[in-house]
């Protein structure tokens, strides 16, 4: 079990990377995960991140982890939820690898939220496509399953990441390669996902 504190450079920078990635999937169910994990002392969490593990951060989490299982399951409605969370997940993402890495030199600091809110970016952006893909199929059960996928990988990388952060961030960082290999592909899809949020807003 790692503490934030007192874990070298390396696995601080991959435990950030994997939950960045999962924050990216589902910002709620990631700091539900980590506010659980900590106010049941399974945990350490360090000074900046001590709200988490208090229940109305916790209660929080967990009502729009389920509000967001819901919505993020409607063909179309999810567009706009998508678009509206990518100043959302990718800033939240930042800041909480700020708030985690209080104890190093302003310059480390400054590259572990650039880190938390890149990864967070590349996970949004990869989840965005892939969506994009599949919203226009007419069945829903595809748009379902994908979306019940995103929220296990969320809930166990951020686990994983806890235990392991070694594995997890390398699972993370082999997604964001293949995210940056499809990156015109991931380009053409935030566009469209703007775009079609802004068609259904305009309704």
């Amino acid at each position: 079990m790692p503490n934030f504190l007192h874990i070298p450079l390396s696995e601080l920078f991959a435990l950030l990377a994997a939950i960045g990635f999962a924050a990216g999937l589902n910002l709620y169910a990631t700091v539900a995960v980590l506010g659980l994990l900590a106010r049941f002392g399974h945990l350490p969490l360090p000074p900046g991140l001590h709200p988490l593990e208090t229940w109305p951060i916790i209660v929080a989490s967990i009502t729009m982890f389920v509000l967001e299982f819901f919505a993020d399951k409607i063909p179309a409605f999810d567009l706009i939820w998508n678009a509206l969370h990518t100043f959302i997940r990718v800033p939240v993402a930042g800041l909480l690898a700020f708030e985690a890495t209080q104890q190093l030199s302003p310059e480390k600091q400054l590259l572990a939220t650039l880190l938390g809110a890149a990864v967070a970016f590349a996970a949004h952006g990869g989840k965005t496509a892939a969506r994009a893909a599949i919203t226009p199929s007419p069945e829903p059960f595809s748009n379902m399953t994908l979306s019940v996928g995103e929220d296990v990988l969320a809930v166990g990388l951020t686990w994983l990441a806890t235990r392991h952060p070694y594995v997890a961030g390398t699972i993370a960082m082999a997604f964001v390669a293949i995210i940056l290999i499809l990156i015109r592909w991931i380009v053409r899809a935030l566009r469209a996902l703007f775009h079609g949020a802004e068609q259904r807003l305009a309704v």
